[in-house]
């Protein structure tokens, strides 16, 4: 009897991590050169094309040697994207990978424990700048191509690869996705479902918050504090006038329903991160003062209705600026006298909406089961840090799914995390009320809890799967948690395992990052699975 033929997994394989590291590796040592923070750091993503270029193009129609028809695409000077395409046998039947950016944000090697700008290697660590955002993801779609031009599997749909250049910092337009949507280059990709490689911890993140930059200016009489009945404090006004704002901000975008279904973390959130002054002695009442922060914004909401109701709230606010409470029997806002009033004003920087993914889509449910089957469990995740540009992709009509297979979790900044080693078993976990997690945990593991935002963070509801693996194998590992996303641990047997701490940073943003090669293979699984189901 004739054998059967090899399954597409089969024919594709694993991914060959020697390859992979050595591709990474020639990656890193680029990370110097695309640090993106115009003006002083402008990256050249086309230092990485080149490499991505030298593993596929021998494969490709350009050289003869395979299938894999490539499109190097610039819209300036040595910042190119790289479009890569395996044609299927289908018209019409298509699945992409996108959003692999080519340029990282800028690391200081002071801070830094190892060189940034060249990989080490320990154990299953794999460090340096761009690891986990996002260069890590960039050589394991690269190997994923390379591949598919090498064994050249029978697939009914074309599988599209898209890095691209400029994700990082938007203050150059014109130089990546955008430009490729604007002029047409991924029209075909709204055929079949856009998987956006750029999250963390390989779970399906399915909702991103928006975000509002702003800053409040408050403007009052400089005075000495001596005499506070002359001055208008700006700084007494402010706070009050912030508060007075916060309040109203939570009554009109409460909660919004689907945020539970979505499961996010946090309903939308405006809060002071920073606050502004001249200086000046300290019995000195100040002119003037700035309060910064930002709105975090679930995406049900729109972001040009909160910014019109902000600038609302502060225009009846300066025009009642009396009746804002005052604190002491000088505190004042008004000088009849001199005809003076204190003001209030503010500006915003530029914002981004957030995105839900639609969860009803092929490419959403095959996510999940490519999960599932590789890594053990599939929990799907929302939460209100941001990723620039997906908003746009999806309003322009392409199915976008994310996911990314780097790490994201580190206490505030200040050290990459100790990823738990086992992330497989999870059958005692449960989720509870997250107030009461916390609380236990700690008091099992004698710990406190922090938590921390930082922008464009990405959270892995998984993490807290592995501590009973941990625990029930006696191992002891010192771990950094994201406190938001905690489940609840049903049986605990050695309180004494483990040193628990909980906070939330992207390690992508701070220094010592890393990503771990054992979970780049699993994404490579998670990929060859989707492109199996689709062929269905």
């Amino acid at each position: 009897m004739a054998s059967s033929s090899p399954s597409v997994e089969q024919t594709i394989g694993d991914l060959n991590k020697d390859n992979f590291v050595n591709l990474l590796s020639k990656l890193i040592g680029e990370s110097k050169h695309v640090q993106n923070n115009p003006p002083e750091l402008i990256p050249e993503e086309d230092r990485i094309v080149g490499h991505v270029l030298d593993a596929i193009l021998p494969y490709s129609t350009t050289t003869g040697g395979g299938p894999l028809v490539v499109n190097h695409v610039t819209y300036k000077p040595k910042r190119g994207n790289l479009i890569v395409e395996y044609p299927g046998t289908e018209p019409g039947k298509i699945l992409s990978f996108v959003g692999m950016h080519m340029d990282v944000v800028t690391a200081n090697p002071n801070d830094w424990d190892f060189d940034p700008f060249s990989m080490t290697i320990d154990g299953d660590k794999l460090r340096g700048r761009g690891t986990t955002d996002c260069l890590g993801h960039v050589a394991l779609v690269a190997e994923l191509m390379r591949n598919l031009g090498e064994t050249k599997p029978k697939l009914k749909s074309t599988v599209v690869a898209v890095f691209i250049a400029s994700e990082e910092n938007s203050s150059i337009p014109g130089v990546g996705v955008d430009s490729l949507v604007k002029d047409g280059l991924l029209d075909k990709l709204k055929q079949g479902p856009l998987f956006w490689i750029d999250t963390a911890d390989k779970q399906p993140c399915i909702g991103t918050g928006g975000m509002i930059p702003w800053k409040l200016h408050v403007t009052g009489k400089l005075f000495h504090s001596g005499l506070a009945h002359k001055a208008i404090n700006p700084l007494e006004l402010a706070m009050e006038a912030l508060k007075e704002i916060q309040l109203r901000f939570y009554k009109d975008f409460p909660p919004h329903p689907k945020e539970e279904v979505y499961g996010f973390a946090t309903p939308s959130t405006m809060k002071p991160t920073q606050w502004n002054y001249p200086g000046g002695g300290i019995n000195q009442i100040p002119a003037e003062c700035t309060i910064a922060g930002d709105v975090r914004l679930t995406p049900f909401y729109n972001v040009p209705d909160v910014i019109k109701k902000l600038e609302a709230y502060v225009e009846d606010l300066n025009a009642n600026i009396e009746k804002l409470d005052s604190r002491g029997p000088v505190s004042k806002y008004v000088l009849p006298e001199e005809n003076l009033r204190g003001r209030i004003t503010i500006s915003f920087d530029e914002a981004m909406s957030g995105v839900a993914c639609n969860l009803d889509s092929q490419g959403f449910h095959v996510l999940c089961k490519a999960t599932e089957d590789v890594v053990g469990h599939v929990k799907p995740y929302s939460i209100t840090g941001s990723l620039p540009l997906i908003r746009e992709l999806q309003e322009e009509g392409f199915d976008v799914q994310t996911a990314g297979y780097g790490i994201i979790s580190c206490l505030n900044g200040q050290q990459a995390i100790a990823i738990l080693s086992d992330l497989m078993h999870y059958a005692l976990i449960g989720g509870v009320n997250m107030r009461s997690v916390t609380s236990r945990l700690a008091d099992l593991f004698n710990c406190s809890f922090v938590s921390s935002s930082v922008i464009d963070m990405f959270i892995g509801i998984y993490i807290l799967d592995s501590i009973l693996s941990i625990l029930l194998r006696g191992e002891k590992e010192r771990a950094w948690f994201p406190v938001q996303t905690l489940s609840s641990i049903s049986v605990i047997e050695d309180e004494n395992c483990l040193d628990l701490y909980a906070g939330l940073m992207a390690t992508y943003h701070a220094k010592n990052e890393y990503c771990l090669l054992s979970d780049m293979c699993q994404g490579y699984q998670v990929f060859v699975s989707i492109i199996s189901q689709l062929q269905d």
